[in-house]
């Protein structure tokens, strides 16, 4: 097969960019992403509705038993769980959009019940059922997002799941302000019932989303495969295109040799060593992801901005002008993400972060919770620490969801992302009931244990983590089966019968390169044709 075509691919796309094709792409992802917006909208909105003394009143107590404001919390966290753990069931046999369209019905019965609660058992049904929703859709759209996007810019369509929860974030924050305004009921049960909204408008727009070209060209329907891909990623009169033909091959043929080993068993993705490698990094960078400090903000935040220095009315605006911030850096790094790289994002994200909060605990020392008057100062660089830990949390939110898809082949993509994104439920429901114990037992001391954590997760990323920027799903899976695992050529692009030629690792030190960051194709030099991953524009000129 003559590749020379791939040369001028990254020029191509960036004509391609500036054509509807990008937009429409982009919009689909961004569509998709509703139901993240659900994910990031219950968890700015919570805290601050179950404070409200109409609230309060309705469920008959001036205050809520430790026991309700778990079973609230825990209800919602522990249907996520069950829902990312069920996503693949769905995922895999119906599509991706079948489980977005029942996330969508989920997620409108859940904002009803909670909504229309006239009980605290009716309230925590509801948040049961809006985490099973937001479950199974923050599994299934990183899949989508990845499934649907090029290459070039599969970081930024990625990235799409952790926006939207900014914005949803955002959203409910200042929904909650607006709502103190009022009183009555209305002041809980709008903030409540709002997450409708989002679900009715993904329940009754997903099924104009295209199927994800790989899920469908798995399932046997090649030519909607073949048409999705050249209207996503080139133009509608463009199904004789070389490019696409070479997408095709490589789509198809990644299936036909993952469909021999990549068994759809919980139990084997476990035990085998090729998927229980890529497990323990997805996972992994989930569990990271909890442990950089964010359950410990949502523990210690409300401490400081509820103290006697500031009023309510300004907590809640600190906190929505927080959230705005963040989604603002949300939008930049999204923008560099596919440029700069996964790795070499996710370091200096975890270095600030360590960094942040190692000032954010020193800070806590000199604060007198009880009267802030006595140390204004303190209080206020605490704050804007919250602000500093905000930019470099991005780059890791973002990443994670992106890489739990990227990594994982497409016969078991959605398991392997559900494995993760539960992970990160349970981790955060882990935290979500230790933190508040360990902030009252230890105080701020607390903080240093994620100081702990960032900076080893940053020496664990650069030692095992690699870049999987600037390359196709299929890419990736061939760097990994070549690197990491040495198993034989048939579940690889590469011809068995050609010439092998090894690079020691010592060499490629002495390169300057990292052998973990590297691609196949940097490493050995065979008679093929093959794309380098990582490399500048992911795409290297070869003929055979």
């Amino acid at each position: 097969m003559n590749c020379l075509v791939l040369y001028h691919s990254h020029r191509i796309w960036s004509h391609a960019t500036r054509t509807m094709t990008f937009y429409l792409v982009t919009f689909c992802c961004a569509f998709a992403a509703l139901g993240s917006f659900l994910f990031g909208y219950d968890s700015g909105m919570l805290s601050s509705t179950i404070e409200h003394e109409a609230f309060l009143r309705r469920f008959g107590s001036p205050t809520l038993s430790d026991a309700a404001v778990g079973g609230i919390v825990s209800s919602y966290i522990g249907g996520a769980i069950v829902g990312s753990v069920l996503a693949p069931y769905v995922s895999d046999y119906y599509g991706r959009r079948m489980v977005l369209f029942i996330g969508g019905l989920l997620g409108i019965l859940g904002a009803g019940l909670q909504g229309g609660a006239l009980t605290i058992a009716m309230l925590i049904a509801g948040r049961c059922i809006a985490g099973l929703a937001v479950g199974q859709m923050s599994a299934t759209i990183p899949v989508y997002c990845s499934e649907v996007a090029p290459p070039q810019i599969r970081g930024i369509l990625g990235s799409m799941q952790q926006w939207m929860i900014g914005l949803g974030f955002v959203v409910a924050k200042w929904v909650g302000y607006g709502c103190t305004l009022r009183g009555g009921a209305f002041s809980w049960r709008f903030p409540l019932s709002f997450q409708a909204v989002p679900a009715v408008i993904l329940v009754c727009g997903v099924w104009l989303l295209p199927e994800s070209p790989r899920w469908l060209i798995e399932n046997g329907k090649e030519g909607e495969g073949r048409s999705v891909l050249a209207r996503l990623h080139l133009n509608r009169s463009a199904t004789n295109n070389h490019l696409l033909e070479h997408e095709l091959f490589q789509i198809k043929e990644g299936l036909a040799s993952e469909k021999q080993s990549a068994i759809r068993s919980w139990r084997y993705l476990l035990l085998s060593p090729r998927w229980r490698h890529r497990i323990l990094l997805a996972c992994g960078l989930q569990v990271f992801t909890q442990c950089a400090g964010t359950s410990v903000i949502s523990s210690y935040g409300p401490r400081l901005f509820n103290t006697p220095g500031l009023t309510t009315s300004t907590s809640l605006i600190v906190i929505g002008v927080w959230g705005a911030l963040a989604q603002f850096w949300n939008t930049v790094f999204m923008l560099f993400i596919d440029k700069v790289g996964r790795r070499k994002l996710l370091i200096p994200s975890l270095l600030g972060m360590g960094a942040a909060l190692c000032v954010e605990a020193t800070l806590a020392r000199y604060i007198d919770f009880s009267d802030t008057s006595t140390n204004p100062h303190a209080q206020r660089a605490a704050i804007a620490m919250f602000f500093v830990f905000s930019f470099f949390f991005t780059a890791l939110g973002m990443i994670s969801w992106v890489y739990q898809t990227e990594i994982f082949p497409t016969p078991i993509r959605a398991r392997g992302s559900s494995m993760a994104t539960a992970t990160n439920w349970s981790v955060s429901l882990i935290f979500s009931q230790c933190s508040p114990i360990a902030l009252t037992d230890i105080g701020s001391n607390y903080l240093y244990c994620f100081v702990a954590f960032n900076w080893v997760t940053m020496v664990v990323v650069w030692a095992f983590y690699p870049e999987t920027a600037h390359c196709s799903l299929e890419e990736v899976e061939e760097a990994f089966v070549t690197q990491f695992v040495g198993e034989p050529s048939e579940h690889s692009f590469v011809d068995e019968n050609a010439s092998v030629a090894i690079t020691p690792r010592s060499q490629i030190r002495h390169k300057g390169l990292h052998p973990l960051s590297m691609h196949p194709t940097d490493t050995v030099s065979i008679g093929s044709s093959h794309s380098g991953c990582g490399s500048g524009n992911g795409m290297e000129t070869k003929e055979v």
